[in-house]
């Protein structure tokens, strides 16, 4: 099905262009997000005279888009989750989580505007690609943590998730004196 753009589709086109899709992309978003038209002679018409308001409203959006971007660039938010001691959570990170705790901090993004493939699903710090226009694209970094300490800690690049090394040979005579305690050491 052929279709015109009315604004950057990442990995399709620019605006104006004329491209053909697959009908189901076509009607379920393409069409049904406004993002483009039925490339018939008649839209083509009534886009060639839109054009320069279509332009315009996508270059206003884009300065809008570009000012929140400057704002939250380099931005760090904190998500206090439960996770067990390998620090693999016990739920999951999605987009719902990662826009209420940006619009917490006073940023107005929502959480389609997260280029989130896979739910965060592991304590750490991460970063998430933020596309605020389909010409404006900003990273934040998420930390994921079991308190406001651990987060602290985990910013200054410490890892939570380490265990302690133990020496063999102060385990072993652990091990031993348990045995000799229990009576089992002695076989005889």
């Amino acid at each position: 099905m052929e279709v015109i753009l009315l604004e950057r589709v990442a990995k399709l086109g620019q605006m104006g262009e004329t491209v053909n899709v697959k009908p189901g992309f076509a009607r379920n978003f393409l069409l049904a997000r406004g993002k483009a038209l039925r490339a018939t002679e008649t839209n083509k018409k009534h886009f060639e005279g839109q054009r320069a308001q279509l332009e315009a409203r996508n270059l206003e959006r884009r300065n809008e888009a570009q000012a929140v971007a400057d704002k939250l660039a380099g931005q760090s938010f904190v998500l206090i989750r439960q996770s067990g001691e390998t620090g693999v959570l016990y739920g999951s990170v999605s987009t719902r989580d990662l826009a209420e705790v940006v619009t917490k901090e006073g940023f107005s993004v929502g959480r389609d505007q997260f280029a989130l493939n896979q739910p965060i699903k592991t304590l750490g710090l991460h970063t998430v690609p933020v596309v605020l226009h389909p010409e404006v694209e900003v990273s934040i970094t998420v930390n994921v943590a079991r308190s406001p300490e651990e987060a602290e800690r985990q910013a200054r690049g410490e890892s939570v998730t380490e265990r302690e090394a133990f020496n063999l040979d102060d385990l072993g005579l652990e091990v031993g004196a348990a045995l000799a305690e229990s009576g089992e050491g002695d076989e005889g």
